[in-house]
C-alpha cells in the first residue's frame, strides 16, 4: 500500500509518497506567501495552505496506482492560531509560531497567573510563540473577531479538517498550545477559563498514529483516490521529525541543526525540569519528550558566512579551521534572542575573547562551537533530571558538515548517528499514516524497520576533556552579559 506524508512548513508544504516498506516513491513541494503586516508579526492564510496541499497532492500521486493509497498524515509547523466562525470560514489570517506580538499576554500569563500555576496546568510556561497568548491577544486587541470564534485549531489540523470534516488535533502538537494538561493528555479547564474560551471550541485530542476519519467523498473524487483512505492525526513538526529519524521509545535523542536548533529526547515517563527551561510535551509514539529549542542554529553560520565575511563556500571556510578544543574565541548564538534554556528575547549574539592574533578561521570556529555549546546547555538540563543519553541522531542542513558533527559529538560527549534519509516531518507523517492503517503495529516498529543508520561519529576522549573545559568557560558568559542585554536595544 501507499502512504502520504504532508509536512506543512512555514515557507512551503512538502508532500511525500512512501510505500509499505518505507521506500520513498516521490516528493513534491509547493510554496505559499508569508506576511509581515507589522514589525514582529508573522501571518499566513490557511486557504493558501489548503490550495497548495491539494495542488501538490495531485502531482504527487499523478503516476501512482491511486487505488493503493491507504493513508494520509502530517507533520506541521506548531503553535499557529487558526480560528473559524459558525460558517466554517477563517476569521483572520493565522498567527504563526515565530510571531512576537504577544509579549504583553506572555507577561500576564507568566507573572500575573504565574509560572508555577502554568506549569501545574500544562507542564510549561508561556512563550510568545505559543497559542494561548495568541488567543488572549485576539481577545484583547480584536474583540469583534474573538466573539466570532467557534473553532480553534492548529495549522496542520486545518488541513485535516478540510480533508475529513473532523476538528481534530494530536497530543504532540497540542502540547505546544499552553492549553493542554500534558501529563494527563487532556485539555486544561483552567487554561480555557484563563483564555476565555470553551473546551467545545477546541479540537478532539488523538494520539498521533490514530485514525481520525476518512477523506470526504468530494475530496476522494477530486483526487481520484478511494473514499476509504484513512487520515491519521499526525504530529507537530519536531515530533514528526523525531519519528522520521527513529527517535522514539525511551531515552532516544535527536539533534536538529536547521534554521533553529533543537535537542529532542524521547521518554516513556513524564518529566518537567524545575525551571521549565525545556519544553515538556507529549510525543507522537504515545509517550513523552523533552525538547530544548534554540532560535538560531545553522542560521548563525549562514549569517556569519553570507553577511559578515561574504562567501557562499561554507566548506572551504571550514577547511581553514585547525586544532579543535583550543579556541580562545567564544560566540553566543543569540541572534534572535533565545528560547531554551534562557527564555530571553533580549539576548544577543556576542563574540568574546579576541586578541591581535585571532584569525577569521578562529571566528568561524567560534560560531560553530557556540551553537554546539548552546545545545549542550539544554542537554545539561536533561541530564539534571537523571536522563542518561549516550548517542543521538542528527538532521537538518547543518548536519551536512562533517566538522560540525565532530564538534557536537565531542562537546556533548555523544555518539552521533547519521541516518540515510533526512526527510524528517514528511517521512514521519507517512510513517504515522502507515501505523494508523495497520502496516506496522506501532510507531517503534515502523521506526525500527524504516530508519537506517549509515554512519556514526564517535567522541574522542582527549577532545571531550578539552571541550569540557571550554564549555565551563562558555557557560559563564551569558550570566555575565545578561544585565547588558536588558539595556542594549
Amino acid at each position: 500500500m501507499l502512504y502520504v506524508g504532508i509536512d506543512l512548513g512555514t515557507s512551503a508544504v512538502k508532500l511525500l509518497l512512501m510505500d509499505g516498506d518505507g521506500k520513498i516513491q516521490k516528493i513534491v513541494s509547493r510554496e505559499y506567501p508569508l506576511y509581515f503586516p507589522h514589525p514582529g508579526w508573522s501571518e499566513q492564510k490557511p486557504e493558501d495552505w489548503y490550495e497548495q496541499v491539494m495542488d501538490g497532492m495531485k502531482e504527487l500521486i499523478a503516476e501512482a496506482d491511486k487505488s493503493k493509497i491507504a493513508g494520509i498524515s502530517f507533520g506541521g509547523q506548531m503553535h499557529g492560531l487558526v480560528i473559524l466562525d459558525k460558517e466554517d470560514q477563517v476569521i483572520r489570517p493565522a498567527i504563526l509560531w515565530n510571531d512576537g506580538r504577544t509579549y504583553e499576554e506572555c507577561d500576564y500569563l507568566n507573572n500575573v497567573i504565574g509560572k508555577e500555576k502554568l506549569s501545574e496546568y500544562t507542564a510549561n510556561i508561556s512563550f510568545t510563540g505559543f497559542t494561548a497568548p495568541k488567543i488572549l491577544w485576539v481577545k484583547n486587541k480584536e474583540p469583534e473577531n474573538f466573539k466570532k470564534i467557534v473553532k480553534i485549531m492548529l495549522p496542520k489540523d486545518y488541513i485535516a479538517y478540510k480533508l475529513t470534516g473532523v476538528n481534530c488535533t494530536d497530543v504532540s502538537d497540542a502540547s505546544g498550545m499552553l492549553l493542554m494538561d500534558v501529563k494527563n493528555r487532556r485539555w486544561s479547564k483552567e487554561m480555557c477559563e484563563i483564555c476565555g474560551i470553551s473546551e467545545e471550541m477546541l479540537p478532539k485530542l488523538y494520539e498521533s498514529y490514530e485514525c481520525v476519519g476518512t477523506v470526504k467523498p468530494e475530496i476522494a473524487k477530486e483526487l481520484g483516490i478511494p473514499e476509504t483512505v484513512k487520515v491519521a492525526a499526525g504530529a507537530g513538526d519536531n515530533a514528526a521529525a523525531a519519528v522520521g529519524t527513529g527517535t522514539v521509545g525511551d531515552g532516544m535523542c535527536n539533534i536538529s541543526l536547521g534554521t533553529s536548533g533543537t535537542i529532542f529526547i524521547s521518554s516513556e515517563k513524564f518529566g518537567v525540569d524545575k525551571n521549565n527551561a525545556l519544553h515538556a510535551f507529549a510525543h507522537a509514539d504515545g509517550h513523552y519528550h523533552l525538547m530544548g529549542c534554540m532560535l538560531s542554529a545553522a542560521s548563525c553560520n549562514k549569517w556569519w558566512m553570507d553577511e559578515i565575511i561574504g562567501t557562499s563556500d561554507y566548506g572551504e571556510e571550514q577547511k581553514k579551521i585547525g586544532t579543535l578544543g583550543e579556541n580562545h574565541v567564544y560566540f553566543l548564538p543569540y541572534l534572535m534572542g533565545e528560547r531554551s534554556p534562557h527564555n530571553n528575547p533580549n539576548a544577543r549574539g556576542t563574540f568574546i575573547g579576541m586578541t591581535m592574533d585571532t584569525t577569521r578561521a578562529d571566528m568561524t570556529q567560534a560560531v560553530l562551537e557556540g551553537v554546539a555549546f548552546a545545545l549542550r546547555d539544554s542537554f545539561e538540563v536533561a541530564k539534571s533530571l537523571g536522563i542518561k543519553i549516550e548517542r543521538t541522531k542528527i538532521c537538518g542542513g547543518g548536519a551536512k558538515s562533517p566538522l560540525w558533527k565532530k564538534m557536537i559529538a565531542n562537546i556533548l560527549n555523544l555518539k552521533v548517528d547519521v541516518i540515510e534519509s533526512e526527510e524528517g516531518p514528511a517521512l514521519g507523517g507517512a510513517m504515522l499514516a502507515a501505523v494508523a492503517c495497520g502496516e506496522y503495529k506501532n510507531v517503534e516498529e515502523a521506526a525500527a524497520k524504516i530508519v537506517k543508520i549509515v554512519d556514526t561519529v564517535e567522541p574522542e576522549e582527549e577532545l571531550v576533556k578539552k571541550y569540557d573545559e571550554r564549555y565551563q568557560q562558555f557557560r559563564q558568559i551569558y550570566p555575565a552579559c545578561k544585565p547588558l542585554f536588558d539595556i542594549i536595544k
